[in-house]
């Protein structure tokens, strides 16, 4: 079981790493969904199969789609390459050492870090699910806010191609 965790966490980070890296924005687009892949084979390794599936099925799926078709539509180039000073590698270098260090020292000298988390569904108790409840929230208490944002997300695609069409003359 932790073969799997590291495997994923280091999936999740590559997919990371490879964003911020890539200088291609459809490249960087695709190691968002690899970043995303990973992420939610953690969560379903923590028994949120509920904050899983929708990581695959919303940020993996619906808004990777929508971010590669504004790239597309867009039509961004590739990013210059451009010299970096030798003295932004080294703070870079130093804020990262400092960063895992950091971590690191948290991880020892704490007693959450050596102990291992309860599935969900046993602190809940059986019979009631993360995804019955949250279905019921989303269906009941929260439908109109839902409702708001899914008319946003309309909008600002249809804003996108309108302003991104180009003139004929």
């Amino acid at each position: 079981m932790s073969f799997l965790f590291y495997l994923f966490s280091a999936l999740a980070l590559m997919g990371g790493i490879g964003v911020v890296v890539n200088r291609n924005p459809v490249s960087a687009a695709f190691s968002m969904v690899i970043s995303f892949l990973g992420l939610a084979a953690l969560f379903i390794q923590l028994d949120a199969f509920l904050v899983g599936i929708l990581q695959i099925l919303v940020y993996a799926g619906a808004i990777m789609v929508l971010f590669l078709f504004i790239i597309m539509l867009l039509d961004v180039r590739e990013e210059e390459k451009r010299r970096r000073p030798l003295i932004n590698i080294i703070g870079a270098g130093t804020v990262i050492v400092g960063f895992i260090a950091l971590v690191i020292s948290v991880l020892v000298r704490s007693e959450v870090g050596k102990a291992t988390l309860p599935a969900l569904t046993e602190v809940e108790g059986p019979g009631t699910s993360d995804v019955h409840r949250i279905g019921e929230l989303l269906f009941s208490t929260y439908w109109f806010p839902v409702q708001i944002v899914a008319v946003l997300i309309l909008v600002a695609t249809v804003g996108v191609v309108v302003l991104s069409k180009k003139e004929l003359k």
